[in-house]
């Protein structure tokens, strides 16, 4: 019966005598075979060093391993067709029903975008149509305010024509009765009839300014013009005929 104890004793011995190997052999044989497109294992490693037990072969490719082999590549998932086009069906679906809400306001609100243009529009036509007519009512007060003003300078001058025409008319009649009360010698028919005469023409100025200004009012700057001028010539016509006498 062989004894156990006396076996390992063996190997142990013929592993003591053999000449261990380091992890540079080791590496130097794992890479030459990777190099070459062979499978690095501890047969192929023993085979290229042609000794070395294989726990020390193990020892050292295991570090040569975690430090040059590349780590595998994760397997990639690959999903059955079937699954995938009943995903995309689903998917799109999905989007369809999702995206619904959103058209649907997308659509309200381009629709009340578009009520927005057209009502901004008619309203640039209606601000459009009163500045027209804004422009137009100004041209017709400035129009308005420059007749006035000729009216105002034409009445001032038929005023001043009408005040000459009374002071002349006064002056005659004044003259006139001083004459005929000189040559009557009565100087105190004189002062009255000068009272007389200058209450009278204060009560036709006066009855003169009135009937002026409702005229004025009434037919405006032409009509006060032309009774102005009528009433210009008939006090010329009453200060020839006072002249006259």
């Amino acid at each position: 019966m062989i004894d156990p104890d006396s076996i390992q004793s063996h190997y142990t011995i013929m592993d003591m005598a053999r000449q261990e190997l380091t992890y540079e052999e080791v590496a130097a044989a794992a890479s030459r075979l990777q190099g070459e497109g062979r499978q690095v294992t501890i047969d192929t490693v023993r085979d290229a060093l042609g000794s070395g037990t294989p726990t020390a072969i193990h020892r050292h490719l295991a570090a040569w391993r975690a430090e040059h082999a590349a780590p595998p590549a994760p397997p990639q998932a690959q999903l059955p067709e079937a699954l995938l086009a009943d995903l995309a069906r689903w998917a799109q679906q999905f989007a369809e029903e999702a995206g619904s809400p959103a058209r649907e306001a997308l659509a309200r609100h381009e629709s009340d975008m578009a009520a927005l243009r057209e009502a901004g529009e008619a309203l640039e036509a209606e601000r459009d149509d009163l500045q027209r007519d804004l422009d137009d009512a100004g041209r017709a007060r400035d129009e308005a305010l420059a007749t006035i003003a000729e009216r105002e300078e034409e009445i001032e001058r038929l005023n001043a024509e009408l005040r000459n025409a009374r002071q002349v008319a006064m002056d005659a009649l004044v003259g006139k009765a001083k004459d005929q009360l000189a040559i009557e010698g009565k100087d105190a028919q004189l002062a009255d009839l000068r009272q007389q005469l200058e209450r009278n023409l204060a009560a036709t100025a006066t009855q003169s300014d009135a009937r002026l200004a409702a005229e004025m009012e009434l037919v405006g700057a032409a009509t006060a013009r032309d009774s102005l001028a009528n009433e210009v010539r008939d006090l010329r016509a009453q200060i020839a005929a006072l002249r006259k006498k």
